[in-house]
Parts: structure tokens; C-alpha cells; sequence
């Protein structure tokens, strides 16, 4: 069955769209019917979305919260005017795409020793520190922007994290492409079946948090709904 996975995959990314000239992006079985719908979630006159494949340490979901508070704070921008996508996609462990599990799956597939991020303690994280992170998440910002301990910003932690900023207006997408290629990755390295931990992790998504057939065309899309684009 996993070797049918693989091959579907890789067919449907390299084989067929190629000979044929048939478009790459490949829809999923569980891809959504209307895969743009997801647009009409991201209101206001003010939308950027920020595309960032690697986690950064918290980099990428720190700009998000920028841009929605200097709105805020320095335009006056009134409640539901502003609004962020958040990328989720690519694989390897500098990737982001784990940031859009829950914290099951990051204790099931070790995905704080996956990606090398260890808590306050110096123990792998089994939960997922980007959904609600806490003042103790400091160090990985700290590590992402290479500086000494900064305590000043260990209060805007809790609001930098995924949960926090959808509820001020950001939609999180996954790339279901990256997603299919990422649980190969994840068979290689000895954690199950590709077919099963794909339907597992679908289960295990993250509330809000929408799959798209591929990243490369929801960048496209948005882009031609006037979503300003700022690459992370």
C-alpha cells in the first residue's frame, strides 16, 4: 500500500502532468472541492500574507503579529479591517509544516526532536510550543534572532502563537502536496507507513488551519484577490 502512496505522489508531481502537460499541482483525495474557498475567510482592506516554509523559531508567526498590532496600535485600524494567511508547508526539520498539528502528534512522531527544539528544561518538546506557547518559549525566539536573553519580550510569547493570532484575524494554510511528500519522509525515517501517518496527521489538524491542493497556487491565487505577499 505505501509503494501505491509513493507512486501516486511522485506521479501525479513529476509523471503524467509532464508527458501530458497537465497541471502540476495534483488534487487530493481530501483536497477541497473549492480549493480557494478559504479566501473568503481572510477579511478586511489590509491582508498580507506571509509565506514562510521554515518555522524560524517563531520569526515568521512574530511578523504576523506585528503587522496585525502596528495596524492596530499606529493606523487605528478598526476590528476586522486587517487580516494575515500564515503559510504552512515544506519538509526536512527546518520546515514548518509540523506547526499545524496538534500536540498528540508532536509527542506520537517526537517532532521536538524531529526538528532539534528543546523546552526551557533542555527536553525535546512533545507538544506543539507554536499553537499556545508560553512566557518558557522565550528561548526560541531568543535563538532564531541570535541574541542574548531579551525579558522584555517574553510577554508577547502567549500572543505570537497560532491560536492567539487567529483569533486577531489570521488564516494558517497547509500544502497538501508538502504534506504527501512529508509523510514519505516521515516513513524513511522509521515512524510508520506513509498512507497511515498522512491519515492520521489530516485528523490531527490544528482547528482553523485549511489544507490547499499546493502552496504555489494559493500564493498565486492570493495574490490575484489583492493579498500583498511578504516572504519571510
Amino acid at each position: 500500500m505505501q509503494s501505491t502512496h509513493r507512486r501516486g505522489f511522485l506521479g501525479r508531481m513529476f509523471g503524467a502532468a509532464a508527458a501530458l502537460g497537465l497541471p502540476l499541482a495534483g488534487v487530493r483525495e481530501a483536497a477541497a472541492q473549492a480549493p480557494d474557498a478559504w479566501m473568503g475567510e481572510v477579511k478586511g482592506t489590509n491582508r498580507c500574507l506571509f509565506d514562510f516554509p521554515k518555522h524560524l523559531n517563531f520569526a515568521g508567526l512574530l511578523h504576523i503579529l506585528n503587522y496585525l498590532n502596528t495596524y492596530q496600535a499606529a493606523y487605528k485600524s478598526a476590528p476586522g479591517t486587517v487580516a494575515a494567511v500564515g503559510t504552512f508547508y515544506g519538509i526536512g526539520p527546518g520546515s514548518s509544516i509540523a506547526l499545524g498539528f496538534n500536540d498528540a502528534m508532536w509527542a506520537k512522531y517526537a517532532l521536538g526532536e524531529y526538528h532539534g527544539l528543546k523546552d526551557s528544561t533542555g527536553k525535546p518538546y512533545a507538544r506543539n510550543p507554536f499553537h499556545r506557547p508560553t512566557k518558557n518559549e522565550l528561548h526560541l525566539l531568543m535563538q532564531a534572532m541570535q541574541t542574548p536573553p531579551l525579558p522584555p519580550f517574553a510577554d508577547f510569547m502567549p500572543v505570537m502563537g497560532i491560536e492567539s493570532l487567529q483569533k486577531m484575524g489570521t488564516k494558517f494554510l497547509m500544502c497538501a502536496n508538502a504534506l504527501g511528500a512529508w509523510c514519505i519522509e516521515l516513513e524513511a525515517r522509521g515512524k510508520g507507513k506513509a498512507p497511515e501517518i498522512e491519515t492520521e496527521l489530516r485528523a490531527n489538524l490544528l482547528p482553523g488551519v485549511t489544507i490547499v491542493p499546493a502552496m504555489v497556487i494559493a500564493i498565486e491565487q492570493a495574490q490575484r484577490a489583492g493579498i500583498a505577499y511578504n516572504r519571510q
